[in-house]
């Protein structure tokens, strides 16, 4: 009689740059998980990129190095970590454990947050509770279609009009929008399991998740020999995808060679595996995805003007939560009563000051900091009516000093209004070689720089000072350092 081979155990990545730490949780979660450790965030973004498998959980700590006493690096780690691996469900797991950090870590999209130190039994029930809600998750999206699509506001009801006249086009699709957005969601379940593709493939591929070296075989294939290591023929997601659809997200970190290439397979089908001549023809649909703005990367070089104008025929905008209005409570409705059936509970409410919280908050971090605050919530008070102070302390609000601030900011700049306009036509009329480009990065770093002494060098009060997100400011931080 033939042996089944026990399940596999989820795979869990445990970032803390204190290595007794490591060791001690790995030993005590070895049985239940399989279990990867990580020092710091350069450290784990390279092993990432070397896993055939993506891991389900993440154990974070906020302090890492190079600056073990400051959250910084610790939150970007949880948004590059969903970048790559969207659906992971991330804990942290920290000695930083100000309640502000805690708000802010679940903003960025971390499912829980437990203090260091912490009894062992309740990081453990931590990390199964975050397992089962991902595999209720998984559930729900398999198939469901345009009915996984909740709200009734005019932004909702312009995605289900788009959706409904791109479905069944062989055209690629581009959607954009914020992290926490659902654009996976869109892509399986309205693009393709909602089309006549339903019963072929569909496979998905980060592009954020693999090494840059790696990307073209994976998309390809490659024959025998082509490279060290390939020791077989391997065929690539273009082939396997057959009739069906190949969802590639984060399409704004393919390298500009393959951007080319992308764009031959897009134009006429063709593609060739690594290491052979034979031309190979794709039937496969290309859904492509990405939280940058294409266009402000095409004016960059960073991405082809003509791969961009191809995908962007049929251009899909996954609307952020803070545009749906009254959407936001029906979405509450549906999380609440799903988590608490998953747990075989009552539950909970919110009472009339607590809804109009949840009305007026923007929700940064979107569908996923919505559902997020609500397992929260469902886990916390079951059956119970949430007033406004204890759903204050789920949310990431402002610090006010710092919102008075921004708002003597904004009143300046409104009211120079046509001074700066007076300056500009001045400037205009003078025929000088001008670039808007430059006169606009140059203001941006300028703010970006007042921000950041005014924070005191607080990466997240900098970006509440300049009204956007923490994300969005380390990227534009970033290209500024990359400009001459």
């Amino acid at each position: 009689m033939m042996e089944i081979p026990p399940p596999e155990k989820p795979l869990l990545l445990i970032v803390d740059d204190d290595a007794l730490i490591c060791d001690t949780l790995s030993l005590s979660l070895s049985p239940l998980f399989e279990v990867l450790t990580s020092h710091s965030r350069p450290h784990c973004m390279q092993l990432l990129r070397q896993l055939r498998r993506l891991p389900e959980l993440a154990l974070v700590d906020l302090g890492l190095p190079p600056l073990p006493h400051r959250p910084d690096e610790g939150f970007a780690l949880i948004s590059d970590l969903l970048k790559i691996a969207p659906e992971i469900r991330i804990v942290v797991l920290s000695g930083q454990s100000e309640d502000g950090n805690a708000r802010h870590a679940r903003t960025l999209g971390a499912a829980d947050f437990v203090a260091k130190p912490c009894n062992p039994g309740d990081l453990q029930l931590a990390l199964e509770r975050a397992q089962a809600f991902r595999a209720l998750d998984e559930k729900r999206h398999a198939g469901d279609g345009l009915s996984s699509l909740i709200g009734n506001s005019p932004a909702i009801q312009k995605l289900r009009m788009q959706l409904r006249q791109y479905a069944d086009l062989p055209f690629a699709v581009l959607i954009e929008g914020e992290s926490g957005s659902g654009k996976e969601i869109i892509a399986s379940a309205c693009l393709h399991y909602d089309t006549r593709r339903r019963d072929k493939p569909f496979l998905a591929l980060n592009c954020a998740a693999i090494s840059p070296n790696l990307v073209e075989a994976t998309l390809f294939g490659y024959a025998r020999g082509a490279f060290t290591g390939a020791i077989t023929t391997k065929a690539g997601y273009f082939e396997d995808a057959a009739d069906g659809s190949l969802f590639l997200d984060e399409i704004g970190e393919l390298a500009l060679e393959l951007q080319a290439k992308l764009l031959r397979v897009l134009e006429n089908g063709e593609y060739q595996r690594v290491g052979e001549t034979q031309q190979r023809v794709s039937r496969a649909r290309i859904i492509a995805a990405t939280n940058r703005d294409l266009r402000k990367e095409v004016r960059s070089g960073n991405f082809r003007a003509d791969l961009y104008h191809r995908l962007s025929v049929c251009s899909i905008v996954a609307p952020p939560l803070r545009e749906m209005g009254d959407d936001k409570l029906l979405l509450l409705d549906h999380f609440r009563h799903l988590y608490a059936a998953q747990a075989q509970q009552l539950p909970f409410g919110l009472a009339a000051d607590a809804r109009s919280l949840w009305l007026d908050y923007p929700f940064p971090g979107n569908v996923r900091e919505l559902r997020n605050i609500v397992i929260r919530l469902a886990t916390r008070h079951a059956g119970q009516t949430v007033d406004a102070v204890a759903l204050e302390a789920e949310l990431d609000l402002p610090d006010e000093p710092l919102m008075a601030a921004a708002r003597m900011g904004m009143a300046v700049d409104e009211g120079a209004g046509d001074a700066i306009i007076g300056a500009a036509m001045q400037r205009l009329r003078q025929r000088e070689p001008f670039s808007l480009d430059g006169l606009l990065d140059a203001t941006e770093r300028g703010y970006i720089e007042a921000a950041l002494k005014l924070a005191h060098g607080n990466v997240s009060q900098a970006a509440r000072l300049l009204g956007i997100h923490r994300t969005t400011l380390y990227n534009r931080m970033e290209a500024a350092a990359r400009q001459p």
